[in-house]
């Protein structure tokens, strides 16, 4: 008998409307009745008419029941009751008795009113179709084998129908079922009824020996009823179970995506027959957490299954003994409401196993029957699929990982180079006339010095600690990504030129500051390269290059700089200078030009700087700022500056072999102080020369001399204990303090000539010059000042007790002809100081 649903997803059509098809099958049962059983009917026995319709009405409790989408019908032994109310009442009374049973039984077991009015037609036409075949074949004495043959059709056929007419009222009310819904209706009909018929004639023939087979017969009826409600109950567990096969099946086919999700809870949704199923999944790695529905109204949000607080979630997720089944017949007040919160009446509910370490949720709702409730054995199921389930979750979210390692650092969880190039591109194909975006790229000031200095395990710090300093103080909608190396790069949708320069400079100011790395406070400092689309390009490839190439030109304007296509040259040009420094160095092109430093009392030459000078066959004179960062960038200041201090050295030992002693004063790049060979190197290139270390000085900038990482090691007492002096360049204009330099092996302070070249005209400057000094000699310390060019700022420094002098009232740098031009033109010859072996040199004046 169908059990058609009234939960409907739409509102169908009127031809479809179930109580359309109920009413149809009464306007069908009635006319054909009143033709076909009302002419024959006789009298009834009322106790005998009475005890068959007790028997139909036991005989229709007793079902089995079956679902097919949202029908639920059952098969009952009614065939074996059927039967015998034929032979015993006739079948216009079996119509009427049957009819009123299946009307009862329907109501009193919930089906809706227009299932107990179709049940009810349905049942009428099966006895007319059984009375037609009787009257066609010999339906005799019930003790005739034709009888048996004739009754057993009679029944068969009126099932047959019965079932036709389920079949046709789910296809108006569903569509065309198609070819599982034949199978699930007939293959009882032809197993279940030739068995109930069978029995059915032989409690007949029983009876009409004695009355007394009644004692026999009935405990034999009772067992067979209970064994049929068994069968269907395996029928159940055995059609779940392959159900259960099949949904494992579907679930190893489903793709690793969105799409690959809600596949598996439409899966889970077809093997329960479910209204509704949710699966809700914690956030993982750059996923936000998810919630996916399928449901038979089509909606993909409900409220109950994405709340953390929701009772069944809670119990499910808490709860170590599987899946939780509840219905609103055995719910608290507190499970009623959250059912009601749902819209729904029943409910399974279990945690999913996933890798993100948070459990996840999946609740199936309702069965799509509206007479089928969850049973244990969908519980059995539900657990049973939640294997399957949890390793297709796990393997979607291991393929997630994979592609997440693919496009992101995996130090900084930041998109890596390749996912920022295709977040460019999407962004700039999206609206190729009108999108804008700007893109900075920027890189690590001192990265490279703290990886050689402090280890990977610090600079791998140091670029946490920028990393986070960008997600602070990026826009919001920036998209950050690190690049290789100490890059980092953010990409500013719907940004000018002008706006993502301004962006730059706030960015980049922002993000200066000290920082604790590896125990040390070392300084963030950003160097940034900007470009924009569509200005600069329109394609990521394009965008990026020339970003890159506006980077390098950064260190040379301020920290920040825009692409111009100007700097295309300039990078061939770099890029040609780095490829030929090392040749350039064997070639002779870099030399170096010196600089003589003379005592401020009396005008004894005690010194000359070291300058180096590159000149290029193609690009002429290159300044020694481009070409010594260059050194600096690729790696190449080391050699760079044992070629410098040779040159040096060898310039001293002529001096040395003509009894003369006059030092040689070398610039050291911070890189150098953080090379672990820098004082065996030295101690070389003396030994190499014969020149005691007492006639070199390496000057040594401020930055370097104060930063932590330096101040920590031992590379300056190791450097003084040579005999070498070690003298502060460009004193003044860095953060240190002259109290620092008492802890480390400083000889002197040079004063930046920017305060020196204003002393005759500035008091301020003059006051400054003179602080220094004296706190200089404080601290035992000597103070050269460079920058001297006229005759009043040398009587100054003179008065103020300045140590010695450098500049163009002295000198010019000059090559090493020159010099010795030089120092024959200007300079006398005095007698070795008391104690010394070596002659000095003197300026005449």
């Amino acid at each position: 008998m169908a059990e058609q649903d009234d939960r409907a997803p739409y509102r169908p059509s009127s031809s479809r409307r179930p109580w359309t098809v109920a009413w149809a099958g009464l306007a069908l049962a009635v006319p054909v009745a009143l033709w076909a059983l009302v002419p024959g009917a006789q009298p009834p026995d009322v106790p005998v008419l009475l005890a068959v319709f007790v028997g139909l009405v036991a005989a229709e409790s007793f079902n089995v029941q079956f679902e097919f989408r949202k029908q639920g019908f059952s098969w009952s032994p009614s065939e074996l009751a059927f039967v015998m109310a034929l032979v015993a009442v006739g079948g216009a009374w079996t119509a009427v008795a049957w009819a009123v049973a299946v009307a009862v039984v329907s109501l009193v077991q919930g089906y809706p009113r227009h299932k107990a009015v179709f049940n009810a037609s349905v049942v009428v036409l099966e006895v007319c179709a059984a009375v037609g075949v009787l009257r066609v074949l010999p339906a005799g004495s019930i003790a005739e084998p034709a009888t048996w043959l004739s009754y057993l059709v009679a029944v068969l056929a009126a099932s047959m129908l019965g079932a036709a007419l389920i079949a046709a009222a789910i296809s108006a009310t569903q569509g065309y079922p198609g070819r599982t819904l034949w199978a699930s209706l007939f293959v009882p009909v032809v197993l279940v009824g030739p068995v109930s018929v069978v029995v059915g004639l032989a409690v007949l023939l029983l009876v009409s020996v004695t009355p007394w087979a009644w004692a026999l017969i009935t405990p034999l009826l009772v067992a067979l009823a209970m064994l049929y409600r068994r069968f269907g109950a395996v029928t159940r567990e055995g059609h779940s179970v392959e159900r259960v096969y099949d949904f494992a099946r579907r679930v190893e086919q489903v793709p690793p995506d969105e799409a690959g999700t809600r596949q598996i809870v439409q899966a889970v949704r077809d093997l329960l027959n479910a209204e509704r199923v949710a699966l809700w999944l914690p956030p993982y790695l750059d996923e936000e957490p998810r919630l996916v529905v399928s449901a038979e109204n089509g909606a993909v949000w409900y409220d109950g299954p994405g709340d953390p607080d929701d009772v069944f979630r809670r119990r499910a997720v808490a709860g170590g003994d599987g899946p939780i089944l509840m219905s609103l017949a055995r719910a608290d007040d507190e499970e009623a409401a959250a059912l009601a919160r749902r819209g729904v009446s029943d409910l399974l509910g279990a945690a999913v196993i996933t890798a993100a370490g948070e459990p996840g949720y999946l609740e199936v709702c309702d069965r799509r029957s509206d007479t089928v409730s969850f049973a244990d054995s969908d519980r059995a199921a539900l657990d049973s699929m939640l294997t399957h389930v949890n390793a297709a979750i796990r393997q979607q979210q291991l393929l997630t990982q994979i592609r997440y390692d693919a496009d992101h650092d995996r130090l900084t969880g930041l998109p890596n180079r390749q996912r920022l190039a295709a977040e460019i591109d999407a962004l700039l194909d999206a609206d190729p006339v009108g999108a804008r975006a700007g893109l900075i790229l920027a890189a690590l000031g001192n990265f490279t010095e703290v990886t050689d200095t402090l280890g990977h395990a610090a600079s791998d710090e140091l670029l946490l600690v920028t990393a986070g300093l960008l997600r602070e103080h990026a826009p919001p909608q920036a998209l950050l990504a690190r690049m290789e190396g100490e890059q980092f790069a953010v990409l500013l949708p719907g940004l000018s030129l002008a706006a993502t320069e301004r962006a730059a400079r706030r960015l980049r100011e922002a993000a200066s500051t000290r920082a604790r790395v590896a125990g040390l406070d070392l300084e963030v400092t950003l160097t940034i390269g900007v470009a924009a689309a569509p200005v600069h390009g329109t394609d990521a490839g394009m965008l990026m290059q020339r970003a890159d190439v506006a980077l390098l030109a950064a260190a040379d304007s301020g920290g920040v700089a825009s692409y111009h296509p100007v700097l295309d040259q300039q990078s061939l040009r770099r890029l040609q200078l780095g490829t030929e420094l090392e040749q350039a160095m064997v070639d002779g092109q870099i030399s170096v030009v010196f600089q003589p430093i003379i005592d401020a009392q009396s005008s004894d030459i005690v010194s000359v700087e070291t300058l180096v000078r590159w000149a290029h066959p193609r690009y002429g004179s290159i300044p020694p700022d481009d070409f010594i960062h260059l050194a600096e960038q690729i790696g190449r200041i080391g050699p760079l500056t044992d070629h410098v201090l040779d040159l040096a050295l060898a310039r001293c030992r002529r001096w040395l072999d003509q009894d003369i002693a006059l030092s040689v004063a070398v610039n050291l790049s911070a890189h150098c102080l953080t090379e672990p060979d820098l004082v065996a190197r030295v101690r070389r290139a003396l030994q190499r020369h014969g020149v005691p270390g007492e006639l070199l000085t390496l000057e040594l900038t401020e930055g370097s001399v104060i930063d932590d990482s330096v101040r920590d090691s031992t590379v300056l007492a190791d450097l003084h204990a040579l005999g070498l002096r070690l003298s502060m360049d460009d004193f003044g204009t860095g953060y240190s303090s002259l109290s620092q330099l008492r802890q480390l092996p400083i000889d002197e302070v040079k004063i930046d000539k920017s305060f020196v070249l204003g002393m005759s005209t500035s008091q301020g400057e003059s006051f400054i010059a003179r602080s220094i000094i004296e706190l200089a000699h404080n601290l035992g310390l000597r103070v050269v000042a460079e920058g001297v060019e006229d005759e009043l700022t040398r009587k100054l420094l003179a008065e103020m007790g300045c140590d010695k002098l450098q500049g163009f009232l002295v000198s010019r740098p000059l090559p090493d002809d020159r010099l010795e031009s030089w120092l024959l033109a200007r300079t006398g010859v005095r007698s070795a100081a008391p104690g010394a072996t070596h002659r000095r040199l003197f300026v005449r004046t």
